[in-house]
């Protein structure tokens, strides 16, 4: 390696832990009570749907071995497609390998110079890099505030305008306005997109998401899920009109230049999502258990965001806070995440916990136990500085 890259390397990982933003893996472990995944109906675990990825890697084999537009797309992929768009009542869908390849394909099939796109601020990554790959002139509006949003559209002289939202965001855990998004988007002749990421198969009366059945195609013309959260296997789909699904196969290049999805994770999601579908009691225990935990979490006074999703985050401030409890709790055996900046803004620094239907209230109280003895210490600590 040269010096001059190795000098850079060196800067920049000083400068990350210099600021307590310091990324280390861990190798999860079995007997970790988890509340960082996104796992919100269990199914990643559940027999039914590892023993039909088993029976789809022996009848299709392990991978799929060229992309979809060369010999990978099976008929499980097309099944698995169809499937999707029934549920969320779009005309097709179109699978992807990751949520991030989804959205950054979406962006960069759809934008270029001409066209204008307007984001929430706290838009995922993978929305703010796909509208930066596609060279579109991009401005963000501030949080799930439509006046600021509608004044961005009105000064756009684009005739190509897309507004482009998370449903649920996956950092605070609040659920983006979509009535207004759609009113105000086609006020102003835009086309609306909603990455429902956190949404799909936990909200909605179908489990289809924030969108889902209750918008059609007209209303929101791009909807982005993804697989490996609440359906507990891996992958995302956008779903849309024919029209626009063709011209992803067309245009997309994260769709046409990569290996088509394992043909076992397509047998293993269709009947995740036939459990979805039938078993409406896992998102009945899921919402008692978010209950629960407010509830219990509120008495406590510990500093909860606004979320009635899964995604239940204590804002903490300061950087070091968040890691000092996450590393307590996982002594503890509890797993949670600790999340910083960048990925949140500066000063908002949290531990991001996850609630699933699989928690029982013992597990919860467990947690809630815990992170009170946190808040119990630090404010002794407080008291003896």
């Amino acid at each position: 390696m040269s010096k001059a890259w190795q000098q850079r390397l060196a800067d920049a990982s000083a400068h990350r832990q210099q600021t307590e933003r310091w990324r280390a893996r861990q190798v999860a472990k079995s007997n970790t009570l988890d509340f960082a995944g996104n796992d919100y109906l269990g199914l990643a675990q559940d027999p039914r749907v590892s023993e039909a990825q088993a029976a789809g890697a022996r009848r299709y084999g392990a991978g799929a071995g060229a992309s979809h537009l060369v010999n990978g797309h099976l008929e499980i992929h097309d099944a698995l497609e169809e499937a999707l768009a029934r549920w969320t009542g779009r005309e097709r869908a179109l699978l992807f390998s990751t949520g991030y390849m989804a959205n950054i394909g979406v962006l960069q099939a759809l934008a270029d110079r001409h066209t204008a796109i307007f984001q929430d601020r706290l838009n995922h990554a993978s929305l703010i890099d796909g509208a930066a790959l596609s060279g579109a002139r991009s401005r963000r509006f501030h949080h799930r505030d439509a006046i600021d949003l509608e004044s961005l559209l009105a000064r756009s002289e684009c005739a190509h305008k897309l507004v482009v939202s998370d449903g649920v965001f996956s950092m605070d855990g609040d659920i983006a306005d979509i009535a207004t998004l759609v009113e105000v988007s086609q006020q102003h002749s835009a086309w609306l997109m909603i990455d429902d990421a956190h949404g799909v198969g936990v909200l909605g009366e179908n489990g289809s998401g924030c969108v889902g059945s209750t918008w059609n195609s007209a209303e929101v013309p791009i909807l982005v899920g993804t697989l490996g959260k609440a359906l507990g296997t891996a992958g995302a789909f956008v779903a849309g009109d024919a029209e626009l699904i063709e011209h992803l196969i067309q245009f997309s290049r994260s769709y046409i230049y990569t290996t088509a999805q394992p043909p076992a994770i397509a047998a293993a999601t269709l009947k995740a999502l036939e459990i979805v579908q039938s078993e409406p009691e896992r998102r009945t225990q899921l919402n008692a258990n978010i209950a629960f935990f407010r509830r219990e979490a509120l008495l406590l006074g510990l500093p909860l965001n606004d979320s009635a999703t899964p995604i239940q985050p204590l804002i903490l401030g300061d950087e070091a806070h968040p890691l000092s409890w996450a590393a307590q709790l996982q002594q503890r055996g509890i797993h949670v995440g600790a999340i910083r900046p960048p990925t949140v803004p500066s000063g908002e620094a949290r531990l991001r916990i996850t609630l699933s239907a699989v928690h029982t209230r013992e597990h919860i109280d467990q947690l809630l136990a815990a992170l009170t003895t946190c808040q119990r210490e630090e404010s002794l600590c407080l008291t003896h500085a």
